[in-house]
């Protein structure tokens, strides 16, 4: 991102969790079949690494919530040891709900990436959001960051990316304004 709004480095500032939907996020949000009948979803590697650089480097969960009940997410969820995973999640915002609860936090400090109708109510109600670049018209204009890079080709990572850089931002501000005042005052 060229210029950063103070506005998203507080809003990144304040996350704990990093939520995604899966299908058109974490994948190209196709399907395959192969000759005999096997489901396949394409992963990017680069998209798991964005996960462990969140928890190594500023101590952010990630979670996935998804209409789908696969094998093949639930393997990839064991891969990247995401706690939080929520499958055939018919209404997200009603399961944010409940992980708020259950984690006593607010919804300020989670963030969501989505790409489809289904995922508008969730992104509506957390401290930020963003899109990969093939999503619905609709889902990017109320997304807070629209990524450079489609679902399944490393919007998630990207996402990731922005989350550790604006938290080391506001981690730098907070530090500078903590030492003027203790300087000065």
């Amino acid at each position: 991102m060229e210029e950063i709004s103070k506005d998203l480095i507080e809003k990144a500032g304040k996350i704990m969790l990093l939520l995604t939907d899966c299908d058109g996020v974490l994948t190209d949000g196709c399907i395959y079949y192969s000759k005999a009948g096997e489901e396949m979803k394409r992963f990017s590697m680069r998209d798991g690494m964005g996960a462990e650089r969140l928890k190594k480097l500023v101590n952010v969960e990630t979670g996935i919530i998804t209409g789908e009940n696969s094998e093949i997410v639930r393997r990839r969820v064991e891969k990247l040891r995401i706690i939080e995973y929520h499958p055939g999640s018919a209404d997200k915002y009603f399961t944010l709900k409940e992980i708020l609860r259950r984690r006593k936090i607010g919804a300020d400090q989670v963030a969501y990436i989505g790409d489809d109708t289904n995922d508008l109510e969730i992104m509506k109600n957390v401290g930020l959001c963003a899109c990969p670049s093939d999503a619905l018209p609709i889902v990017k204009e109320i997304a807070h960051i629209v990524m450079k890079s489609r679902g399944g080709s490393g919007a998630f990572r990207e996402f990731a990316e922005i989350i550790i850089n604006f938290k080391n931002k506001h981690n730098e501000q907070k530090q500078k304004s903590a030492g003027w005042e203790s300087h000065y005052w």
